[in-house]
């Protein structure tokens, strides 16, 4: 350790008369009052996580959640014989969301806790591949989805699966179903529907694209089989909209990936996948490994993973239940209405989605009426003076000249923050009907829901 300060003070330390080290590996050590310091300083200038209105994300934990994320620090979620309690809390989640999504013998049916949903959505994209070629299926593979998360993307290239992403059309701000079985052939592996679509916040029908996929097999014999994108709606419509019909209730669902993390109100690093039937999840994908003895299956991409949420995923679903569930979420949903509803008001924007339970999560998305000499990212740049951060992007391929926005609603956002958003946007509104400083998506850094690879693909 370096020598004894020669004073007590925090910032009268010798650690601290330079900057934090950035470049090479430094040569000595700091205090650990120091070393903390100056991480903590330099995160000051992340914005606040409750105020980002961008990220689906959970923003907010109550006490005994954050104890038991600590208590966990060490636990290895893949060393089972190690840590054979932790293995058997992840095993009663798989059994309760396949419950949750109405599975047919949810005790016996496969799942697994990932890093998050899109570590879940590689895992069906995977399963479903494997059971094309089992299949007989040769060639390249394909699948159909609509406006997507990149984690879609990453897939088609990183397992060599053409991606056959259709485009918005006219009005429209989800996949259409008849335009989704079209897209189909002998060499389509599955449809992916969004049951929560990243630039909106809206539901895909996916009752509508199963019963477009069944005259589809009518017609030309092809089965094809769906996995539903649950990120942010697989916590949501259970308990707030359980009319709807999305899940493993339509046979043609052969598996479905949810993020814990995001609506299922657990800490960051909470991702799961299930499949309907044992068999949907090829035993190619599936590893043994040692447990109580004995060995148990395991099938991630990660190996080495920490266990503390699955753990705090199972408090709370044992601390809500499906009581607390629906309470704690329509209560978000309320707000978003309220939200939804003081927008309205404002006179200048028009509603993609309002917050509805039926319709779309727990969102609210909108774009600018006509005739303003200022636009949506004018306004979100506005809202980042007062520590906001609302997403204004374009919407994806074929519509990319229009603009909108959204506000994504989780668990902690009260009706009195909607009313403080509500009047820094009153503000901000104002100051541009003033003075327009016309931004575009670069000077705002606006964030596209995308990403670019470096090396394009091959035409």
């Amino acid at each position: 350790m370096p020598e004894h300060p020669d004073s007590d003070d925090l910032f009268a330390m010798p650690d601290l008369r330079q900057g934090a080290p950035r470049a090479g590996f430094p040569a000595g050590e700091m205090f650990p009052q120091a070393a903390y310091e100056l991480v903590r300083d330099e995160l000051l200038l992340d914005g606040a996580a409750r105020l980002n209105l961008a990220t689906f994300c959970t923003t907010w934990l109550d006490d005994q959640a954050r104890r038991l994320m600590a208590e966990s620090l060490d636990k290895n979620i893949v060393d089972k014989d190690e840590y054979p309690q932790t293995a058997e809390l992840e095993k009663r989640c798989v059994r309760m969301i396949a419950d949750l999504w109405h599975a047919p013998d949810a005790a016996r049916t496969r799942g697994t806790s990932t890093t998050g949903s899109s570590e879940a959505a590689l895992l069906g994209g995977l399963a479903a591949k494997f059971r094309w070629r089992q299949r007989g299926g040769s060639g390249t593979p394909n699948f159909v989805c609509g406006p997507v998360q990149v984690c879609w993307e990453k897939f088609a290239r990183y397992f060599d699966v053409e991606i056959r992403q259709l485009p918005l059309l006219g009005n429209q701000f989800t996949l259409r179903p008849e335009d989704a079985a079209a897209a189909c052939d002998e060499r389509t592996i599955m449809v992916v529907p969004t049951f929560g679509q990243t630039f909106t916040g809206l539901f895909e029908d996916v009752a509508g694209i199963s019963r477009e996929l069944d005259r589809l097999e009518e017609r030309t014999g092809l089965d094809i089989p769906i996995h539903v994108d649950a990120a942010s709606g697989g916590f949501l419509a259970p308990f707030c909209a359980p009319y709807l019909v999305w899940d493993f209730r339509l046979p043609r669902v052969r598996s479905i990936n949810a993020s814990g993390h995001k609506t299922g109100l657990a800490p960051l690093g909470a991702g799961w996948a299930i499949w309907r039937d044992a068999t949907d999840l090829p035993d190619e994908l599936v590893f043994d490994v040692d447990y109580l003895g004995g060995s148990t299956a395991t099938f991630n991409l990660n190996f080495s993973r920490p266990g503390g949420q699955v753990i705090t995923q199972y408090y709370e679903f044992i601390r809500l239940g499906r009581a607390g569930y629906s309470r704690v979420q329509s209560e978000i949903y309320r707000v978003a209405r309220h939200l939804a509803k003081r927008l309205d008001r404002l006179g200048v924007f028009e509603s993609i989605h309002d917050g509805d339970p039926g319709k779309g999560i727990t969102a609210v998305s909108w774009r600018l009426r006509p005739g303003h000499d200022y636009n949506l990212y004018d306004l979100s740049d506005r809202l980042r003076t007062r520590g906001w951060t609302v997403a204004a992007y374009p919407l994806p391929a074929a519509r990319g000249d229009e603009t909108i926005m959204r506000a994504v609603l989780r668990h902690g956002f009260s009706t009195d923050l909607a009313d403080l958003l509500i009047a820094d946007i009153e503000r901000a509104l104002t100051q541009l009907a003033a003075k327009s400083m016309d931004l575009g998506p670069a000077e705002a850094g606006a964030f596209t829901h995308d990403a670019r690879p470096r090396v394009p693909e091959r035409d």
